[in-house]
């Protein structure tokens, strides 16, 4: 008998302590809230955005991850993280390779190596199990921000996936044809796909999707503490729609708001800033010799009257679209990519780094399948860390609300860019060769300057430049 009584004794002491075992692992498992300084104006003015493509930035393409490897952005000067779409991919209608319907292809095997586009969206309200749980993408938020870095997510608001919850529940809350069949995005100048055939077009017109839309963003405010959103094609979106959104997420917390657009009216009550693709445009020109630095000077004076004082431009030679769509910077600036990420940094806006592009990143990532990016450093990476050190520390580079002012200065040279930003007693000059041949600038009298990339001090009394080939410097002014 009193074998029994202990042995039950021991049974029940087991048991409790199991429980109480699982208690403890089951609370180690609640992610921490790690507090960051609200987003501001202070914030923007010097920050460097990084574009964060989940699948493809490690061979094991999660969450987890990548935010051990938040440090390494840090380094680079990096403030804003931009998470391309966390949530999970539609299968119906998913995309492969070559514009087919993963559905079309019968192997087996063949078709499990398409995971379809992160823009075609089946649940704004999940997370995507490639990436990981809902608990890992609260620890990056945590780990971003314990690094003193805020974290915006990429949202697509003009079309969902085909097996989105609507579609069934809420046909309503898509664009129909006149036979009332749901449609995927139209062009209206040509009233043909824009291509984007695994999506279905959603309908602005429907105030309760809107609603419903508003809802599912301020869940990720609230559940995860993310900091913002990028809006993919934003354009295609009513402006309004983006000003009632601003409204509502500010309730909760200041948000930094990126529109994938370069249309200033959105930049009034909605957004902070918006793509700067004409620069970029004009900088794949340059480098390929159909366009000259005039025509970036024409550019500047456009935006100078286009832009509100507080609008920032984002500015950049590579994203998610670009290399994967239009070619590497290899391929776009096979001798020149180095000035015009310097050109970056250097304008007036935001510089923007595309995951890989630190490591020369040398081929187009797959958009449909798994890929991933090299992580050798090399001169490059110490480039942009460089620049993104210089862009964070002196105010003469500020691009946010309160911009550093920008003075063209002009060399006589119609092959170089010169100009000047300056801040208080800042000033930071930056003098470039667009060009395939030697230029030379004359008469240069700056004074004493730091040759910023070559770490050297130069003094220029009425002295001459002469620039190589798609040589810069960054000089800045020492007294």
């Amino acid at each position: 008998m009193m074998k029994k009584i202990i042995s039950l004794v021991l049974i029940i002491g087991f048991v409790f302590y199991s429980c109480k075992n699982e208690q403890k692992t089951e609370e180690k498992r609640i992610p921490t809230v790690t507090e960051i300084a609200p987003v501001s104006p202070e914030m923007m003015k010097n920050a460097v955005i990084y574009e964060a493509n989940i699948r493809q930035y490690s061979p094991e393409g999660t969450f987890n991850a990548f935010a051990k490897d938040i440090p390494v952005l840090k380094e680079l000067g990096v403030k804003i993280i931009w998470l391309m779409p966390i949530n999970p991919i539609s299968k119906i209608k998913r995309k492969a390779t070559g514009d087919k319907f993963t559905s079309e292809i019968e192997d087996e095997n063949e078709r499990k190596k398409y995971l379809g586009s992160y823009y075609s969206v089946s649940d704004y309200k999940a997370i995507n199990p490639e990436f990981g749980t809902l608990e890992d993408f609260k620890n990056l938020i945590n780990k971003a921000h314990e690094n003193g870095i805020y974290v915006i997510v990429d949202w697509v608001p003009n079309h969902t996936g085909w097996d989105h919850p609507w579609i069934t529940a809420h046909p309503d809350y898509y664009t129909q044809n006149d036979r009332g069949d749901i449609i995927d995005p139209i062009n209206p100048d040509t009233g043909e796909s824009w291509g984007w055939t695994d999506t279905a077009d959603l309908n602005y017109d429907n105030m309760n999707m809107r609603k419903d839309m508003i809802s599912d963003l301020t869940y990720w405010v609230k559940e995860a503490n993310i900091d913002g959103y990028r809006m993919d094609v934003a354009h295609k979106v009513p402006v309004d729609f983006f000003e009632t959104v601003s409204t509502e997420l500010k309730k909760i917390k200041p948000v930094f708001m990126l529109a994938e657009a370069e249309q200033p009216d959105l930049l009034i009550n909605a957004f902070d800033m918006q793509y700067g693709w004409e620069a970029h445009h004009i900088f794949n020109k340059i480098s390929k010799g159909e366009m000259t630095v005039k025509d970036f000077d024409d550019y500047m004076v456009k935006i100078d009257t286009t832009l509100q004082d507080d609008d920032i431009n984002m500015n950049f030679v590579t994203n998610h679209d670009e290399n994967s769509w239009n070619g590497t910077l290899k391929e776009r600036m096979p001798d020149n990519k180095n000035i015009f990420t310097a050109l970056t940094y250097m304008m007036p806006g935001m510089p923007l780094i595309y995951s890989g592009q630190e490591y020369d990143l040398n081929h187009r990532l797959k958009f449909f399948e798994k890929d991933s990016i090299p992580k050798t450093k090399g001169n490059y990476f110490e480039l942009l860390k460089k620049l993104g050190q210089l862009k964070n520390s002196n105010p003469a580079l500020n691009g946010g609300k309160v911009a550093a002012l920008y003075e063209r200065i002009d060399t006589k040279n119609d092959q170089v860019l010169m100009f000047e930003r300056s801040k208080g007693e800042n000033k930071v000059i930056f003098i470039g060769n667009f060009s395939n041949n030697e230029q030379t600038v004359k008469d240069i009298g700056l004074g004493k300057m730091l040759d910023y990339i070559a770490a050297k001090n130069l003094e220029f009394n009425k002295k001459d430049i002469v620039l190589a080939p798609w040589e810069y410097r960054i000089l800045i002014r020492q007294e």
